[in-house]
């Protein structure tokens, strides 16, 4: 299965390239998102084919945490899929420049797929260096000067953060000579052993670099960039599949910390990281005049509730496991709705967009949906995973942050909502009142994103629950 994932995807984008047909760009697109459900189905069901030599597939592994994040990023992989159909229509993409974008988008996925099912610190390292170089050419897809300018923003402070991650590694590598293996599993078991000085030193390296990935702040400035320039489907993909493998990557690094009996050091970090994201984006959240911008400091803004959530122990563990597969589709539903609304305006100026539910309902009832399912109204498991960071508070002796914790989520909120309602309601602008409807390629993702958060919040279903717990007990 393993094999199929990281291979097959690759093969099909090559030939994509080669052939350079719409019907073959299609059955490379989708035959990778079929491929990545069915192997997310045989790994639920304990079934796996191995076609790797053993030596080889030491490297690549399936987890229970990778399994759950494999799991996420194949949902809105598929669901980015679909939109796409949309993107290619709407801006009349030729058959060539079909295949260039399917082949980078194929290309993205193994990177962040090697990053989840990589067991090798150095070779995760690799894989997130690969995710740098394969997502820059889908920034720069549209060719536009200000996608130039993000790019080059984004493949510069991307690779010097990689760069410091590197020489974390080689710190840690110091550290624990006396293991001699970069191989996670070796690391867990011995964490004892490895020097606290060095582990240490290592962390703050490696935090730094992966945390630049991830967009958490003050290390963030690529990310509103990047995100708002690229086009929607990709941004969709950024966001909800990007930060989190950047995310993996570093918890599988805090694990040495929980194995060593050392994770105050690390808790400190990402407690610190967190609130100091809460409060960037709550500064600009209130200031903001473009609306992909927006959506990308609320990636900001749960990358920091994330961070919050891992420094509170065994209950903040899963409920960033529930919060991460809520932001990870609501911000995917939220960013191909964007897509919408800068093909029916033309802008991406909130103040350039008024009267959504006039000039097309279905778009502006899902702007207004996914925005809900973004700042946790209930029943969106968003408000559970909320609910269970501010229990961890009181369990961890630590209450007295739900204070500064409650003020920064409900500027954020009033901000974000207060664009999104400004977008929705009122007459749209320049007498555009006719009632236009798109394919329906450029709904229905959005529309089975938001069923599927409101089946996790309102009924979990036992199979999610067992995921998530498993997911979570990663860090026992």
């Amino acid at each position: 299965m393993i094999t199929l994932v990281l291979f097959v995807p690759i093969i099909l984008g090559i030939f994509s390239l080669i052939i350079k047909k719409s019907y073959f760009n299609r059955i490379s697109l989708f035959g990778s998102v079929v491929l990545y459900i069915l192997v997310a189905i045989a790994v639920w069901s304990n079934f796996e084919w191995y076609i790797l030599p053993d030596w080889l597939m030491v490297y690549f592994q399936f987890d229970n945490i990778g399994l759950y994040f494999f799991s996420v990023m194949t949902i809105v992989f598929a669901s980015v899929s679909v939109y796409s159909l949309f993107y290619f229509e709407a801006h009349l993409l030729t058959a060539k420049q079909e295949s260039i974008y399917i082949a980078e988008i194929l290309f993205f996925i193994v990177a962040m797929t090697g990053v989840i099912l990589s067991t090798h610190l150095a070779l995760l390292w690799v894989f997130i260096e690969a995710t740098t170089l394969t997502s820059a050419l889908l920034i720069y897809f549209e060719k536009k000067k200000s996608s130039l300018e993000a790019t080059w923003k984004y493949v510069y402070i991307c690779s010097v953060g990689i760069a410091l991650a590197f020489v974390g590694i080689i710190l840690l590598s110091i550290g624990s000579r006396n293991i001699n293996s970069l191989f996670f599993n070796d690391l867990y078991k011995n964490a004892k052993e490895i020097n606290p000085f060095w582990l240490k030193i290592s962390f703050a390296f490696i935090f730094v670099g992966f945390g630049t990935k991830i967009g958490i702040a003050p290390i963030h400035a690529w990310l509103p960039d990047a995100h708002s320039e690229a086009p929607s489907p990709v941004s969709a993909l950024l966001s909800g599949a990007l930060l989190n493998s950047a995310l993996l990557g570093l918890l599988r690094i805090h694990e040495i910390f929980i194995k060593a009996n050392s994770e105050v050091f690390s808790n400190s970090l990402f407690l610190l990281t967190g609130f100091l994201s809460l409060v960037v984006t709550s500064v600009f959240m209130l200031r903001l005049k473009n609306y992909k911008r927006m959506l990308a400091y609320s990636s900001i803004e749960n990358m920091g509730i994330l961070f919050i959530g891992i420094s509170l122990g065994n209950l903040g563990f899963f409920a960033v496991m529930i919060h991460l597969f809520a932001h990870s589709l609501s911000k995917s539903s939220l960013f191909l709705t964007s897509g919408n609304i800068l093909h029916l305006n033309k802008s991406k100026k909130i103040e350039d967009v008024k009267g959504l539910l006039k000039r097309d309902p279905r778009t502006g009832w899902l702007w207004i949906v996914s925005m809900l399912a973004i700042i946790g109204l209930p029943p969106f498991p968003i408000f559970l995973s909320k609910f269970l960071i501010i229990r961890a508070f009181w369990l961890s002796g630590t209450g007295w942050l739900i204070i500064p914790f409650f003020l920064l989520l409900i500027i954020i909120t009033f901000g974000m909502s207060s664009a999104v309602f400004k977008m929705s309601f009122g007459e749209p602008l320049n007498g555009e009142s006719e009632n236009i409807k798109l394919n329906l390629a450029a709904y229905s993702p959005q529309i089975v994103l938001l069923l599927l958060l409101l089946v996790v919040g309102i009924d979990m279903p036992q199979q999610v629950l067992t995921l998530i717990n498993n997911a979570a007990s990663f860090f026992h």
